[in-house]
């Protein structure tokens, strides 16, 4: 990364005050409008740019690659942006519109982001990524690139100030896009970069959020359904996470049960009448609860495959009420019977109202529809055991002399960690056992990032909700092939004492590919290409500089308690310091896992196809 960026201007005379240039300007306004942390790869590109950041007072983070950066950005965004009162005590930078972004060369460091980019578009997260870009006359630099075309390709938005003086006015678009959960890349031209920006002053606006109001007969009409339904359940999803408190007050009122897809793992935590996540991750329980329901009221959330179990969770006699933000949303996965597009809070608040004056009409006719809803003592009863980890192992523990089942590993991993934690995964074949058994403490709690299921990711997402909870235990959940192709921010973990907790699922295979796509016993070629000799992931941690522990059996997990005790403190803020774990988890075979079974049911073996995981 050795490009040459424009000859930095001379100083200004000493009669006269200095001009800001481009990049400075840049920093300045990024600073004032939110903009606390920054993470990135730094090269001859960007080099101007990232110490223009810092010296606006931006917290940078160098990582070991762009991608992972990237990752970190996207991270640290989903939970900044999410508000927490406990978090704002130790970080009151941190507030709903929080943002991260991330700071990159031009060309090749721009296209090593592309993975954590991609998946950052399609989460919906308003993420900002600073690159710097070749100018339109170099045509012979070796990191010349169509920028913008990249950008587009993969679902981002791309930008580029091509005038110093319209930082402000790029700017403002950029803050615009962000607000409506649009991952930006603005692209900076290294010959204007140091430039100066002559105009005078001008501040970009940053408005709060604002949702759209709905519209009035489709409120009565909802309120009308859910005031007759006997079963009723809210169900919430990544277009939601701004409104927990209306959509709570709301189940209140309507006697439902509280569920959530799985990016928003969390949000109803604590609550009395929370079935957990809906879809492939649901225990029996919860799934049986959901398929009973008469009626059920989605707010910002797909109901994709992966949440309603290809339409089987969902009785197709009940009334299926969507609520989305946007109007594409809408039916894009399956039938529904009412529809509200607008902003889910203020859909949550409006239905509420109508439907507490629906009861409250119903009182003095002395009319008696149920008010308890699905809230019954046999339901109470029942959601006893709503998680996994609450319920004997189905078919009994597969642990081995020297292979523990990931189900018990879980198990106990949850029970000897700390419960203020921030759980994130990696993509694979072993991810529901960190969904499905590791519990979180609320919607900030979690992060998962599987909208383009690339496996990879995991550590640098770790990095990235570690920065946004530095009160909270890391604690990723990872296969060896995920862990292996990004380990090179194990370093990042190691240098900057972040004690976090890294759970190696390590099957020593692909193990979505070596069970679910099909191999024929025989087939020693296609088996060679996704299984591999054992690695020992703890002793390469240990050269790393971190603690590295072998797992094979539940007694080996004594060793975490003694890290914990030892490897782990806190300052007078409550912020967590120390050496991270590595836990390489020695698993027995679950004959492939079984969320990832009933997603494949219904795909043809030979050529699946993904959906985009949305909301």
């Amino acid at each position: 990364m050795t490009e040459q960026p424009a000859q930095q201007p001379q100083p200004a005379p000493h009669d006269s005050p200095a001009q800001p240039t481009l990049v400075q300007r840049v920093a300045e306004i990024l600073a004032e409008h939110g903009l606390t942390h920054v993470f990135g790869v730094v090269g001859s590109g960007n080099f101007h740019l990232t110490n223009q950041l810092i010296a606006a007072g931006i917290e940078f983070t160098a990582a070991r690659h762009e991608g992972a950066a990237a990752s970190m950005a996207d991270a640290y965004t989903r939970l900044a942006s999410l508000d927490s009162p406990e978090t704002r005590q130790v970080r009151p930078e941190l507030n709903p519109t929080g943002f991260a972004a991330v700071s990159v060369h031009q060309g090749c460091g721009l296209t090593n982001t592309l993975t954590g980019l991609t998946e950052a578009a399609k989460s919906g997260t308003g993420m900002l990524v600073l690159t710097a870009e070749t100018p339109q006359e170099s045509v012979g630099s070796n990191f010349k690139i169509d920028q913008f075309s990249l950008v587009e390709a993969v679902g981002a938005t791309p930008l580029r100030i091509s005038d110093p003086n319209e930082v402000a006015t790029v700017l403002d678009e950029v803050f615009q896009h962000l607000a409506r959960r649009h991952t930006v890349v603005l692209n900076l031209p290294i010959d204007l970069q140091t430039q100066p920006v002559t105009a005078e002053r001008q501040v970009p606006h940053r408005g709060p959020r604002t949702g759209t109001i709905p519209q009035l007969s489709q409120v009565t009409r909802a309120a009308k359904s859910l005031f007759h339904a006997q079963r009723p359940v809210v169900l919430a999803g990544r277009g939601a996470l701004h409104a927990r408190t209306e959509i709570i007050a709301l189940a209140e009122t309507a006697g439902a049960l509280l569920t959530t897809s799985a990016v928003a793992n969390g949000l109803f935590e604590g609550h009395p009448w929370n079935l957990g996540i809906s879809g492939g991750f649901s225990s029996p329980v919860t799934a049986e609860l959901i398929s009973q329901a008469d009626l059920v009221l989605s707010f910002g959330c797909a109901l994709n495959d992966w949440t309603t179990r290809h339409g089987e969770l969902i009785n197709d006699e009940a009334t299926l009420i969507q609520v989305d933000h946007s109007p594409w949303a809408i039916g894009k996965f399956r039938e529904v019977s009412q529809t509200l597009v607008a902003d889910s809070a203020a859909v949550a608040e409006a239905v509420n109202a109508e439907l507490t004056r629906l009861h409250h009409d119903a009182a003095e006719h002395s009319e008696t529809p149920s008010v308890t809803g699905y809230r019954t003592d046999h339901v109470r009863t029942k959601l006893s055991a709503k998680y996994f980890n609450e319920v004997p192992l189905a078919g009994g523990d597969l642990s081995t002399e020297d292979r523990i089942d990931p189900r018990v590993l879980s198990t106990k991993l949850n029970r000897l960690l700390p419960e203020q934690r921030v759980v994130t995964t990696d993509s694979g074949n072993f991810m529901g056992y960190p969904v499905a058994y590791l519990r979180v403490p609320d919607v900030r709690g979690f992060c998962f990032t599987q909208a383009f299921q690339s496996i990879g990711l995991g550590l640098g997402t770790l990095v990235g909700a570690a920065f946004a909870e530095p009160t909270r235990m890391p604690v990723l959940g990872t296969g060896d092939g995920g862990f292996a192709m990004g380990i090179s921010e194990l370093e990042t973990l190691v240098r900057l004492r972040i004690p976090a907790v890294v759970i190696i699922y390590n099957d020593a295979a692909y193990g979505a590919e070596l069970h679910h796509f099909g191999l024929q016993p025989g087939q020693d070629t296609a088996r060679n290409a996704v299984t591999f000799p054992d690695t020992d992931f703890a002793r390469i941690a240990i050269g790393y500089g971190a603690r590295g522990i072998t797992v094979r059996v539940a007694e080996d997990l004594s060793q975490v308690t003694d890290w914990l005790e030892t490897a782990v403190s806190a300052d007078e803020h409550g912020r967590l310091t120390g050496t991270p774990l590595i836990v390489d988890a020695k698993i027995a075979s679950d004959g492939g896992a079984w969320w990832l079974e009933q997603a494949l049911r219904h795909q043809v073996r030979s050529c699946v196809s993904w959906e985009d995981v949305e909301h």
